[in-house]
């Protein structure tokens, strides 16, 4: 074989053997590629059960969301939502952490459950997030804030602020600012069909496992987030009227230990108001709400010298308007002063009137037949020294030998004396003026 004919041998064979590499790194680039093809990610999907009122609780709880979903490198977060909204300045710690999440590469979805609610509140927190899908039955809107008790010119202002705010989320994914401007200005709400008519959603799914396929992640696993138990608790004091309910049945509680001593009614009074002030604070509370709340709970305190049940009465009445002033200056939607809480309030009045009648009724009398035959039942009654008081000694009054003391000086054995008092088991006498 001449030189010419070895190099072109050669050089097939090492054309072959770099074709035959290409191939085989190529198939098994293909390979692989078809593998991760055929396969899920691996990327968990975070789901957030949102059936909740937008509160400091939920809001925390959407902070741990996000920060799950982060840590986890996840590949959406899914908010399960149903709420009727609530607090603003909330609201916008949880769309602060919708925010947070897309900066970290983590889309948001909202899916408005069956006959759900992304209502005030929520449909803010359901507008910032990348897609809305909603179920028959639900509704989204209206976005109308509220200023509990606030002047007209605070109202507007507010409403002013938040049109902007929500028209700006809108516009950030797409979405028609001018059916928002409906939803904050007119409050109005859009059901599920009609919110995907005017592009306030951006379509209809029957379920979550729905959802999740309309949004390819039907395929990655699943992580169930809902609040725990301290979320949960927060939440609950963040309702302004339990508050104001819990201080004052905590004080009174407790005066009705004060005549039926238990402790236990002592125990659950002191929890019950401290759970009442943390909640005040977690909520950031009008001040003259609590104002009126002390002064009702000292009304109430002072049941226990008068007695006659008026006075506690009048402090569970006036504790009913410091708990509507508690929210006072607030920004909410929708506004916590429902129907619900009125009528909350107007079965705490009901107890305070009852308790009121039991400390007139019940405690008052049987106060009042203790001091009778008891040891108070010998004030300014007669007796007569059994040894000198001087100014310590004895007396006898009624059949009954007391260490008695004397106020008016020495008494000599014999003589008549008064029963002015008693200090401890020593009674105080003066000498009787029918002494002679």
């Amino acid at each position: 074989m001449s030189s010419a004919s070895k190099k072109f041998f050669r050089f097939r064979i090492t054309s072959l053997f770099l074709v035959f590499l290409f191939l085989l790194l190529l198939g098994g680039f293909s390979s692989s590629a078809l593998f991760v093809k055929a396969q899920p990610s691996g990327k968990v999907v975070v789901i957030a059960d949102f059936s909740v009122p937008v509160d400091p609780g939920s809001a925390a709880f959407m902070a741990r969301v996000v920060s799950t979903a982060q840590s986890q490198k996840a590949a959406a977060i899914g908010i399960e939502m149903n709420t009727p909204g609530g607090s603003l300045n909330n609201m916008l710690s949880i769309v602060d952490s919708i925010t947070a999440a897309n900066q970290s590469g983590i889309p948001t979805y909202t899916f408005v459950v069956p006959n759900g609610l992304g209502a005030s509140a929520g449909s803010y927190i359901a507008m910032a997030t990348n897609r809305i899908l909603m179920a028959p039955g639900s509704e989204i809107g209206p976005s109308t804030p509220i200023v509990v008790g606030g002047s007209e010119l605070e109202q507007n202002h507010t409403q002013a602020a938040m049109l902007d705010y929500l028209k700006s989320l809108a516009e950030r994914w797409g979405r028609n600012t001018t059916a928002v401007f409906y939803m904050v200005q007119g409050d109005v709400a859009f059901s599920a069909n009609e919110a995907v008519a005017v592009h306030v959603a951006d379509g209809i799914a029957s379920s979550l496992s729905d959802a999740l396929n309309q949004l390819g992640l039907s395929q990655n696993p699943q992580v169930m987030e809902s609040q725990n138990a301290y979320e949960q608790v927060i939440s609950a004091l963040s309702n302004p009227i339990l508050d104001g309910i819990l201080f004052l049945i905590g004080v009174i509680a407790i005066v009705l230990d004060v005549y039926h001593p238990t402790i236990i009614l002592t125990i659950i009074g002191v929890i019950a108001i401290i759970a009442g002030l943390v909640g005040a604070e977690i909520i950031d509370a009008s001040l003259l709400g609590i104002v009126i709340l002390v002064i009702a709970a000292a009304l109430i305190i002072v049941e226990l010298k008068l007695g006659h049940g008026f006075a506690l009465i009048a402090g569970v009445l006036l504790g009913a308007f410091g708990i509507f002033y508690l929210s006072f200056g607030l920004q909410y939607s929708p506004s916590p002063i429902t129907g619900l809480a009125e009528i909350e309030l107007a079965l705490l009045v009901t107890f305070g009137v009852f308790a009121g009648l039991y400390v007139r009724w019940v405690i008052g009398p049987i106060r009042r037949r203790k001091r009778l035959t008891g040891s108070e039942s010998l004030i300014d009654k007669i007796g007569v020294a059994i040894t000198d008081l001087n100014p310590k000694g004895e007396v006898r009054v009624e059949g009954e030998i007391w260490r008695a003391q004397s106020t008016s000086g020495a008494i000599q054995k014999g003589q008549q004396v008064k029963i002015k008092a008693f200090k401890g088991l020593v009674v105080q006498v003066e000498k009787s003026e029918n002494t002679k």
